[in-house]
């Protein structure tokens, strides 16, 4: 069973940056597409970005030009990386295995979730 754990959330200042990393475990980590998710206080999980082993695949419009993905398959890690934030961004990450089902990128509703990592944008 895929087991993720997110770090490198915390505390900065608009236009500041963060890079998060997650640790995948269970799976055949170079056979996957992954994903980073977010989820805003009172609003439901969204997915950001895509990335597989060939390179990112997708992003989302509110992050496109200032959050990239990457891997790292020797040591089965993704990685966020996070420019010019903004308090909007402010939300607990999420990294998934990600399917693309329907015309577009969804993680499975029955796969497990890390502990996700805060990411908190203010002054």
């Amino acid at each position: 069973q895929v087991h993720m754990v997110e770090s490198g959330g915390g505390l900065v200042q608009p236009g500041g940056s963060l890079k998060l990393s997650c640790l995948v475990s269970g799976i055949r980590f170079s056979a996957n597409a992954m994903a980073w998710f977010r989820q805003a206080p009172g609003k439901e999980r969204e997915l950001i970005a895509v990335g597989t082993s060939g390179g990112t695949i997708e992003d989302t419009d509110a992050v496109k030009g200032r959050f990239t993905i990457s891997r790292d398959e020797a040591k089965n890690m993704v990685y966020l990386q996070m420019n010019s934030l903004k308090p909007e961004d402010t939300a607990v990450y999420y990294c998934n295995v990600a399917y693309y089902s329907l015309d577009r990128w969804i993680a499975l509703p029955d796969d497990p979730w890390g502990q996700g990592t805060q990411v908190t944008v203010s002054s």
